[in-house]
């Protein structure tokens, strides 16, 4: 079994930054790629970013590409969503995931991924 704790929600201004977080534990962690996506209240999950374990491989939607960063800490089986310029339609639970087969050719999909992590809020005003 893999846990998946998310961190670093909040509230912040239309402009500014945040950064999550998203630390891996488990049994036997050895997963291939790690992602985040988020729901939006009334709308669908949707992909936000993934980045696989081993080769440090990154995947963005378009909607955050030049905005987002996701990296990750091998050492600490920990990934990080840089997030900047945010908007309010940023706004959202964002969810940590973690894929233990290959994520390509669709790292986008929310079935690519085994397990989830509970969701931060992330709120950006206007």
């Amino acid at each position: 079994q893999v846990q998946l704790v998310e961190s670093g929600g909040g509230l912040v201004q239309a402009g500014g930054s945040l950064r999550l977080s998203c630390a891996a534990s488990g049994r036997t962690f050895s997963g291939y790629a790690m992602g985040w996506f988020r729901q939006a209240p009334g709308k669908e999950r949707e992909f936000v970013a993934a980045i696989t374990w081993s080769t440090g491989r990154t995947y963005y939607a378009d909607s955050v590409s030049g905005r987002f960063t996701i990296s990750k800490d091998n050492a600490k089986n920990t990934v990080y969503l840089q997030m900047s310029t945010l908007k309010p339609e940023d706004t959202a639970v964002y969810y940590c995931a973690a894929a233990l087969r290959r994520i390509a050719p669709r790292p986008d999909r929310s079935v690519t991924y085994d397990y989830w992590g509970q969701g931060t809020q992330v709120t950006v005003s206007s």
